[in-house]
């Protein structure tokens, strides 16, 4: 549906981000996403500028199934731009594809469905429960949130952080520019609409994280940088033929230069994240193995401070009696710790957690910067000689 140099822009410009290359190889949905939407934006493409066959048809359905499963949420905001362009637009209306659409966000949402109604009471009370998790979902303009994140925060939660690099987010302030430009351009070579289609379907994606969700994850906007890079590649493609016909070389140059400090930037802040996880992941062992070494083996339990993370390291489980994560009382703790050894982590200058009783704080591995330095080894028959020796030497 797209000259080759176009789909060759776009996919360079959508592998040179730095969250495309850093979450990549992570276990992360988002990437998948992007590339369902991609699939179900090209089969509806195919479909509305020909004949809406059985493989268009089904094709758009199993793409948008497969970002449905994998986040239902970003499933619904893919199919909406999607059904209306086969629903509404004069001369371009699929019915069956429009339920192929329906009928595949319905497919990809079903195990949500059936756990929200085995799980968590139906599924209103699982939205609820997800908008508490998300810290409340509504309006909450969180644009600035994802500037700042853009100079390497894979989390920016809660984002009260100063904007500390605006060169990293230069591409970012200049994407709806060269996406316009991009529409307009694709338009004179007769494929405006497929740019059209594509720039509205990445703006729909990115609806719900840019207004809906009080912070900001890079990876959350993958999506709609996916589908964003297909008009953007539209216009570059269009700016160097022009200058290359014109015999520009100037132009070509400038072309060249602005794209390969793009890039350098990219990969600028891939690197700096990379080394800010490592180091964490390093740390988050540190303390894992510390926990091990006190007595708190598998099967055992974590809570607190970063408590998640180093529970999987020291293969404990993790239970929260506060914040998004809550899962727990501090009673039901306490009662807890005396079956299996039980551990609370907190950071320097932290009240101690109510669940930790009278418990004494022993010190952990430093250099998790604000991260635990600390822990409380609740009291239990669970404990071991060697938790007990390490309670008396903190």
């Amino acid at each position: 549906m797209l000259p080759t140099p176009v789909l060759v822009g776009a996919g360079a410009l959508f592998a040179g981000l730095w969250p495309t290359l850093f979450y990549g190889p992570a276990a992360m949905p988002n990437l998948w996403c992007a590339l369902g939407a991609l699939a179900a934006t090209g089969w509806v493409v195919r479909a509305v500028r020909g004949a809406a066959g059985p493989v268009e048809t089904a094709g758009a359905g199993a793409a948008v199934a497969l970002v449905a499963l994998m986040r239902p949420a970003d499933g619904f905001w893919l199919a909406l731009p999607l059904a209306l362009a086969v629903t509404l637009v004069p001369g371009r209306r699929r019915p069956r594809l429009c339920a192929a659409l329906a009928g595949g966000l319905a497919a990809g949402c079903a195990p949500w469905t059936a756990e929200a109604f085995a799980h968590y009471g139906g599924l209103a009370a699982r939205l609820h429960r997800a908008g508490e998790i998300q810290g409340g979902l509504g309006w909450n303009v969180a644009v600035d949130d994802h500037l700042r994140a853009l100079a390497g925060r894979t989390l920016c939660r809660p984002c009260d952080v100063g904007w500390e690099s605006p060169g990293t987010a230069v591409w970012w302030v200049a994407l709806p520019l060269l996406a316009a430009g991009g529409i307009l351009a694709a338009r004179r070579a007769g494929r405006g609409a497929t740019a059209l289609l594509a720039t509205a379907t990445g703006v729909s994606t990115a609806v719900p994280y840019l207004f809906l969700v009080e912070y900001a994850a890079p990876r959350f906007l993958l999506p709609a940088y996916a589908l964003l890079a297909v008009p953007v590649a539209e216009y570059l493609v269009h700016l160097f033929t022009r200058a290359r016909r014109a015999r520009r070389p100037v132009g070509l140059a400038a072309l060249t230069l602005a794209l390969a400090a793009h890039l350098t930037v990219q990969l600028s802040v891939l690197s700096h994240a990379v080394r800010v996880s490592h180091s964490t992941t390093s740390g988050f062992t540190a303390v894992a193995g510390e926990l091990n070494r006190l007595g708190v083996r598998p099967p055992c339990v974590v809570s607190g401070d970063h408590a998640v993370p180093i529970a999987y390291y020291a293969g404990c489980v993790s239970r929260q009696t506060g914040g998004h994560d809550a899962s727990i009382t501090p009673e039901a703790l306490r009662a807890l710790a005396r079956r299996v050894p039980t551990a609370v982590l907190a950071a320097d200058g932290e009240v101690p957690p109510p669940a930790v009783g009278g418990a004494r704080a022993v010190p952990l591995p430093a250099g998790l910067g604000a991260g635990p330095h600390r822990t409380y080894l609740l009291p239990g028959p669970a404990l071991g000689p060697t938790v007990a020796a390490g309670r008396k030497s903190g």
